[in-house]
């Protein structure tokens, strides 16, 4: 009878623990050998050595653990159950995104992925993309390893205009949501971890293109870049004392317009235009005169391209910090421009509709983020394209140049002036593209079609991302599976873990069944012998760190999982 009364009080004293939310591993240590102290060696009973096993202290319930009670090993709660009982969420089961996310939506554009700092060349790349003639003669482009390629390999372009036509291709004719540039970047040989001066860029490879493509026994193909982006203007100086003119013509790709002091584009080209006076030190050497004389020079536009590339200068040297720093004045900007009263001898028309705006986020010259807003020639809508994300441009999101400084908090921000309409106004656009509008009957062809032979290609990449979507797929269900069939063994073997009072029972690891509830396909066996002391028998202090389970699940986990030696009562 005392002996029950001291097991009463085990559970008792439990109990109180609980509820007063003490540390209870010191105080269950001292409960379980309280009665060491009042009973002699040759007076232990079985009952003392229940107590200092813990047999009878309460198991805890659900919902009043915080964490598992390490000193009670009929504690069957906070050892990862939480994750496996009630209602069990598919995508808990795996960590595969669904490769749906990754497929083009319908009439949608294709990005393209970030290595690290190129989103300068993604801008630039989606413009040029949504250059229809461009892109047209792209695809003429002959000597190209794409028309005798074994499809039986993947392909590797080698030249600039071979990864740019199949580039173009995917864009086109893609499933995929986004595309990796790493051929062409490499090709190029740009330096992924490093942005680069983006304006310096654009003239550095359209100028490579054209080079290569002059190549080319196509007069079409030969002239294309010429006829898309090049102009010309000469540097016009007038001596004050004869009157003689001397021009110095020169090509362009884009106009690079100072933004310091203006307000709009207008007042920028004005001003790129003006006459200069050359005086002082600067006078200029007449060839008539034979001497140096007071002068005027002006630049006279004398052929605009059809795609016209406004630089605005963003970035400029500042002397006193020997850096370039960015401006963020705000430029006003019209959506149709006429460019007729800047031409030179030329009273005729000239009108261009704005088609791409680039844009630089960032209050640093060395740093920020590219992206470009650019119109669909085939419906005239205007679409962000950010890398890998695409966002249609519409209703209050239609502000063209408009994004937001990084690391500049909207309070910080410069208020923006009001537009009239057809105008947009932005801070931080750095580069305007505009498209010369062409008579209906001279408008060209919207719809292109990627040549045979590199839909080849496009398709054959379009099979290998119809193989991995059904890969990830199958993946995806077969860790379903596996989990819902560990959810019910779970279910099944935890109801069975605990033991009733006065039944047989076994012991098991506690971070044995932590590490089975939390991934039971890569699980080892049972291992109970760093329970034993010298004797081979159940260490009492290690007690702690097991767990009393019943018969019936002991047989389920040893069957299973193997393992032991196996500990019940007989092993006190």
């Amino acid at each position: 009878m005392p002996h029950a009364i001291s097991l009463a009080k085990q559970s008792t004293c439990t109990s109180n623990l609980k509820r007063n939310r003490m540390a209870p591993r010191l105080q269950l240590e001292k409960a379980a050998w309280r009665w060491a102290e009042t009973v002699r060696p040759e007076d232990i009973t079985h009952e003392h050595i229940a107590l200092a096993y813990r047999i009878a202290l309460l198991a805890c319930k659900r919902g009043t653990c915080r964490r598992n009670c390490k000193g009670n090993p009929n504690c069957l709660v906070g050892i990862g159950e939480q994750s496996w009982l009630g209602e069990i969420d598919e995508n808990t089961f795996h960590n595969i995104d669904d490769p749906n996310s990754e497929r083009r939506d319908k009439n949608t554009f294709v990005g393209l992925t970030n290595l690290g700092a190129t989103c300068y060349v993604n801008t630039f790349l989606q413009v040029w993309f949504h250059n229809l003639e461009l892109r047209r003669a792209l695809y003429c482009f002959q000597m190209t390893r794409a028309e005798v390629h074994n499809m039986d390999s993947d392909y590797e372009p080698r030249t600039i205009c071979e990864h740019l036509q199949y580039l173009f291709a995917l864009l086109q004719n893609s499933n995929r949501r986004y595309i990796d540039p790493s051929g062409l970047v490499k090709a190029l040989g740009l330096d992924t971890g490093q942005q680069q001066d983006a304006q310096e860029f654009s003239k550095l490879f359209l100028s490579l293109l054209e080079d290569t493509l002059s190549k080319q026994k196509d007069p079409h193909l030969q002239n294309v870049i010429q006829l898309q982006f090049c102009g010309q203007f000469s540097y016009v100086t007038v001596c004050n004392k004869c009157g003689r003119e001397s021009p110095l013509p020169s090509r362009f790709y884009e106009l690079e317009l100072n933004i310091q002091g203006h307000k709009n584009l207008t007042e920028c080209v004005t001003e790129f235009l003006k006459e200069e006076k050359l005086d002082g030190d600067n006078r200029y050497f007449c060839e008539t005169c034979q001497s140096k004389q007071n002068a005027t020079r002006r630049i006279k536009l004398q052929s605009l391209p059809r795609t016209l590339n406004f630089q605005l200068m963003r970035f400029v040297f500042d002397r006193q910090s020997s850096h370039k720093k960015k401006l963020n004045t705000f430029i006003s900007f019209p959506e149709v421009l006429d460019m007729g009263p800047f031409l030179e001898g030329k009273d005729e028309k000239c009108t261009y509709e704005l088609s791409a705006v680039l844009i630089h986020r960032g209050v640093s010259a060395y740093s920020g983020h590219y992206i470009a807003h650019v119109r669909d020639a085939h419906t005239n809508d205007w679409y962000k394209f950010n890398d890998e994300e695409i966002e249609k441009m519409e209703g209050k999101k239609l502000q063209l140049g408009i994004e937001e400084d990084i690391a500049e908090t909207a309070k910080s921000q410069t208020r923006k002036p009001k537009c009239s309409k057809g105008y947009h106004c932005s801070r931080n656009a750095y580069m305007l593209v505009y498209k010369r509008q062409v008579e209906e009957d001279n408008q060209t062809e919207t719809s292109i079609l990627v040549p045979a032979f590199l839909q080849k290609l496009v398709d054959q990449d379009n099979k290998k991302f119809e193989e991995w979507c059904n890969e990830m797929s199958d993946m995806r269900k077969q860790s379903v599976d596996k989990g819902k069939a560990k959810h019910e063994e779970v279910k099944e073997l935890y109801e069975l873990l605990p033991t009733e009072d006065d039944q047989s029972y076994e012991f098991v690891p506690l971070e044995w069944l932590k590490k089975w509830l939390d991934d039971s396909t890569a699980i080892k066996q049972i291992d109970n012998s760093h329970f034993l002391c010298s004797h081979g028998k159940l260490h009492p202090d290690k007690v702690g760190e097991a767990k009393r389970i019943s018969p019936k699940a002991a047989d389920l986990l040893f069957g299973r999982y193997g393992g032991g030696p196996r500990l019940d009562r007989k092993d006190f």
